[in-house]
């Protein structure tokens, strides 16, 4: 059975068209198949089908067709207290199939599912704006599908289509925009400056404004004859001391229409420095840009860059403001973007064929691949050139020296000379290491460094694996250290993150934070450490696996740090929740949320490898800690995924604890966020699960929190009857465990979910105890979300300046608190406002803002629905 809503209403078994009985009948299953299985209340269906001209006896004609479409189409239409449940697969209705290919990037397989006018034939005011909506929804998938076809350079075919838009819908101006790309693309900018001027006196005219920024930037463009041959410059610059490799880079010249070049070989053996060099050297043959990652295919402290993650970066670099979800989404995206363009992409340090294959742009964009390994498969199954790395010769290496020490100093010591060349094996990591340490002491002779060579000289290398030879350049590197920095360095090695702050190696070495400077900029200059950005250190991946080996005892200090900060970070979010304490002889003090959520944003991925790594030694105090006091920063910012992840790391640190309570809060934490990532089954088995265990204790305010989250999730699936019984349940609960802030939260929840159900005097009554709670208590966070509720009660009493001055409110309360997920939803909540106001400029000025911001965060679904609303 398949149901057409992308036209006029259509029933198909089999194919073949199944009569669906009178026009309210049709809308009645309508209805009930947009919600995608969540209830309508039979006073919401009856408004829908009928609105203000309902018959007298509107319920019991509207149970007649319900029972009838059930044994018409044998359709399972669920009667439950929260109203009529109709349940199908999401590939039965042409509406959900359209939506699915849009987020995966498939534009013309969704577009070419629609059929005329959607919901054709059905008449309501309800329906006219869904109609109005989904209008919207194939509007902005079409405006989509025109910035691939521009972006892969198809300006030419995409002209007949976009001039009869334009002609359609003479006030869109993206649309507008890419019509002007198309014209100026093809060679015709009379018309496309003529166009800009006619849009532009037809908004001045009729709508009294000016065209947006966007439209402006495309007129000046045009202006100033550019041509479509910009694109990013990723390309980190070339080593400024290579040498040699002159049949390699042949091979690569020689590499003709061959568009994937692998160039493998072991750790240290110069595969980025090749690479760099011949994109540079062939820099004017890339004008459309070049893309560059590094995979970190074998990063001892990070896991791979998964492609998902390149994808993503490499869109914004091409200038994509919408990024889709999903690797396949991202990929044909990717393709779309750079089809036609002369482009480079480096990707770098692969760890396999799988990692690469969907960052290959699948057109005749030319491609670099560094990676230790010899990637067969990119070779067999793409057509890869393979240009494999060996030492560098004799010469190369002699060469590399005199660059790098100059010719004085290796002219004089000439038999010594070609004592380091020999002892580094050719390998250009050893020499630069040799070559720093000597420059770092330019009154030295050079006989000092060969003689402690001598005394640890160099083994073959393993192809593909590190060899003996390797860590013993290390180990001769370390032994030139100072004892303090030697120290510091075997302790970098067991930090096992992909890099640490300055206050983590403080507390790493029990420095203060000067001393501990002092002694990583020791390692600096022995190029054993870099400083990425100020103030963050890290090393490079086979530095990292020698200093790993190193016999040194480093305790508990970092894990103790990274635990007495994360607490103080949370407890400055939100003070008024109890978390345990940890000691730790550094500590570090935030001034208030904003520098908090500073600290969590630059140390996340730390904490998550922190939390990982204290899990598998069992310090499973410091793993619990570490996942709950990140919850209130994942929440702020949206990061439901990684929220995920440390609550089921917690929940086996508090298993391994065997405290029922704390696994009750990650199973009731780990519900939530399941529910908010569309896996209901999965998120009330663990909210089965936290109730179950609570009801083992006596904890009041653990009950309410519990009866709170499930609130939430029901609020989430719609059914808001269930979603106010819990959160009700959840105030009898604080109030019983004497938990003030608690309560104003829970008062405030309640409000709201009247507020939702239409029962807007008790909403506000509920509300306003919460206000003066949250007030008396100085609890901001609850002020700003209460406020939204007043704001959103304010809306729907026809208080249109009593809304907006409470969303300002709340705005201003969350910027301080720097919770950037909810100015977002405030944002879009204060235009919503403004275009009730009647005030469109205003109302669109916000929305965009909130757009902005739930694209930086990745909700999709929230910027999906607002883009079409734009």
């Amino acid at each position: 059975m398949e149901f057409g809503l992308l036209g006029a209403v259509e029933v198909r078994d089999r194919g073949a068209l199944v009569e669906i009985g009178h026009v309210r009948q049709r809308s009645v299953l309508v209805a009930l198949l947009v919600e995608e299985g969540r209830p309508v209340p039979v006073d919401r269906l009856l408004d829908r089908v009928w609105g203000e001209r309902a018959p007298l006896r509107a319920r019991e004609t509207l149970y007649g067709y319900v029972s009838k479409l059930r044994k018409l189409l044998e359709l399972d239409i669920e009667r439950t207290p929260a109203g009529y449940r109709l349940t199908v697969a999401p590939e039965q209705v042409d509406l959900f199939r359209f939506r699915a290919l849009v987020r995966q990037g498939a534009l013309d397989d969704a577009l070419g599912l629609w059929r005329g006018q959607a919901l054709e034939g059905l008449e309501s005011e309800w329906f006219d704006a869904l109609r109005e909506s989904l209008h919207a929804e194939r509007v902005a998938a079409e405006l989509d599908r025109n910035d691939l076809a521009l972006a892969g350079g198809r300006h030419a075919a995409l002209l007949p289509a976009l001039r009869q838009s334009a002609d359609d819908r003479p006030h869109d101006e993206r649309l507008a925009a890419q019509l002007m790309l198309a014209l100026h693309r093809s060679g015709n900018d009379a018309e496309a400056l003529r166009h800009y001027d006619t849009m532009r006196r037809r908004l001045a005219d009729e709508l009294g404004a000016d065209p947006s920024k966007p439209l402006q930037d495309v007129h000046q463009r045009i202006l100033a004859g550019e041509r479509h041959g910009t694109g990013p410059r990723q390309l980190p610059a070339p080593h400024p001391w290579f040498t040699g490799r002159a049949d390699e880079l042949a091979a690569l010249d020689t590499s003709g229409t061959v568009v994937i070049t692998a160039i493998g070989g072991t750790g240290g053996i110069g595969k980025t420095a090749l690479a760099l060099h011949w994109a540079h050297q062939h820099f004017d043959a890339f004008p459309d840009g070049q893309l560059y990652v590094n995979l970190r295919g074998f990063d001892p402290s990070a896991e791979p860059t998964p492609p998902e993650t390149v994808l993503r970066e490499f869109l914004e670099a091409l200038g994509e403001d919408t990024i889709p979800a999903g690797l396949d989404a991202r990929a044909a995206r990717y393709r779309g973007l750079v089809a036609g363009r002369r482009m480079l992409v480096l990707l770098d340090n692969a760890r396999s064929t799988e990692q690469v294959v969907p960052l290959l742009p699948g057109s005749d964009v030319t491609v670099l691949v560094t990676s230790r390994l010899k990637l067969a498969g990119l070779v067999a199954g793409h057509g890869a050139r393979s240009v494999s790395l060996d030492v560098l010769h004799p010469a190369d290496a002699h060469e590399f020296l005199t660059a790098r020490l100059g010719s004085a100093r290796v002219a004089a010591e000439p038999g010594v000379v070609a004592d380091l060349v020999s002892w580094c094996g050719g390998l250009p990591l050893a020499l630069s290491i040799v070559a720093a340490r000597a420059a770092m002491e330019p009154d030295f002779p050079l006989a000092v460094f060969a003689e402690e060579l001598r005394e640890q000289p160099l083994d073959a290398l393993d192809a593909g694996e590190i060899g003996t030879n390797l860590r013993a350049v290390f180990s001769w590197s370390v032994a030139a250290l100072s004892d303090e920095a030697a120290r510091a360095f075997g302790l970098l090695g067991t930090v096992g993150t992909a890099d640490v702050s300055l206050a983590a190696v403080a507390a790493l070495l029990d420095l203060p934070v000067a001393k501990a400077r002092m002694v990583v900029r020791e390692l600096e200059n022995a190029h054993l450490v870099q400083q990425h950005v100020p103030g963050r250190y890290r090393m490079h991946d086979l530095v990292g696996l020698y200093a790993a080996d190193l016999p040194v005892d480093a305790g508990s200090r970092l894990a103790d740090f990274y635990a007495a900060a994360v607490r103080a970070a949370a407890m400055a979010l939100e003070p008024f929740k109890a978390l345990p304490e940890h000691e730790s002889s550094h500590v570090l003090a935030f001034s208030g949320s904003a520098a908090a959520m500073a600290w969590f944003d630059a140390e996340h991925a730390c904490l998550l490898t922190e939390q990982r790594q204290a899990l598998e030694r069992g310090a499973f105090d410091v793993a619990w800690l570490l996942g709950r006091a990140l919850n209130p920063y994942h929440l702020r910012r949206g990061r439901t995924s990684d929220d995920i992840d440390a609550w089921l790391m917690a929940l086996r640190a508090a298993e391994a604890l065997g405290d029922e309570t704390k696994q009750a809060t990650a199973h009731m934490c780990l519900g939530a966020d399941y529910v908010e990532m569309g896996e209901s089954a999965l998120g009330h088995s663990h909210f089965e699960r936290s109730l179950e265990l609570f009801a083992r204790t006596d904890d009041h305010a653990a009950h309410g929190a519990a009866h709170r989250s499930m609130a939430w999730a029901a609020e989430f699936e719609g059914d808001l009857e269930k979603a106010l019984e819990h959160s009700l349940r959840g105030l009898e609960k604080f109030r019983a465990a004497g938990s003030e802030i608690r309560e104003a939260e829970a008062l405030n929840e309640a409000g709201w979910r009247y507020a939702c159900l239409g029962r807007y005097t008790e909403a506000r009554t509920f509300c306003e105890d919460a206000l003066l709670l949250n007030n008396k208590l100085g609890h901001s966070e609850g002020t700003a979300a209460t406020l939204d509720s007043l704001a959103h009660i304010a809306h729907h009493d026809g208080r249109h300046a009593d809304a907006v001055a409470h969303y300002r409110e709340a705005l201003a309360l969350y910027r301080e608190l720097d919770n950037s997920a909810e100015q977002a939803t405030v944002l879009e909540h204060l235009g919503d406002v403004h275009a009730a106001a009647g005030d469109g400029a205003e109302a669109r000025e916000q929305w965009e803002r909130a757009l902005e911001l739930y694209e930086k965060q990745g909700r999709t679904t929230e910027a999906t629905a607002l883009a079409a609303r734009l």
